[in-house]
């Protein structure tokens, strides 16, 4: 479990098949050394277990349907990636749940730059524009962000100069991709009502079951 806060940037060494996973080794100085092997780093918002540390770098080993579902496949040695450790029970719960398990990806289609802070839009599948609301928690590429826009077809979210500065998202381009995970506790709200209130045509209940419908019926 984690928070969406992230700890530190990491960049990649290599990344290469070995049978049926993949091995990504990234170097991350500032946690490495703190690393045991079998624990969880969220990697750029993908949950992984650790197989090899040292003092600078670390290595995970990924499953195909992470390389197929992220865009931790896609990445080329030196490319930056946020880094956050598993949370502590005992430690305050800043950010949101992040379970590290990515829905898919979204498309930045529109930047809106202030002086200090940045507006981005992205456009998504519907299957997780249905798990975004208004003024929620959603996880891009690994942050805690809070949803400013949720309508047919786009969201967005508002990044304050800490996290510009403290991640990747200040370098984000349109037309790049972000690994998306959405609130957590929606999700099985979603699942609940779903599986109680479809009756026998359970497709056309999940198609109609929005998050306007969730907020009216006081869900959210």
């Amino acid at each position: 479990m984690f928070t969406g806060l992230i700890e530190t940037v990491g960049s990649v060494i290599s990344i290469r098949p070995e049978g049926d996973v993949w091995r990504l080794d990234v170097s991350a100085p500032k946690i490495s050394a703190e690393l045991s092997i079998g624990d969880s780093v969220c990697v750029s918002g993908a949950c992984n277990t650790v197989v090899r540390r040292d003092a600078d770098s670390f290595s995970v080993e990924m499953m195909e349907e992470t390389r197929k579902r992220t865009r931790l496949g896609s990445l080329k040695p030196g490319a930056r990636v946020n880094l956050e450790r598993a949370m502590k029970l005992d430690a305050r719960l800043d950010g949101h749940l992040v379970a590290g398990h990515v829905d898919g990806l979204a498309e930045l289609t529109k930047i809106e730059a202030q002086p200090r802070t940045r507006k981005y839009y992205f456009k998504a599948p519907a299957e997780i524009l249905s798990g975004i609301v208004e003024k929620g928690s959603v996880c891009l590429d690994g942050v805690s962000l809070t949803v400013i826009d949720a309508a047919s077809g786009f969201f967005s979210v508002g990044v304050i100069p800490t996290t510009l500065a403290d991640t990747t998202l200040a370098e984000l381009k349109i037309g790049d991709s972000v690994n998306v995970e959405t609130d957590m506790i929606g999700k099985y709200v979603l699942k609940f009502l779903n599986e109680k209130f479809s009756g026998n045509d359970k497709s056309e209940m999940k198609n109609s079951l929005t998050w306007d419908k969730l907020v009216e019926y006081g869900w959210a």
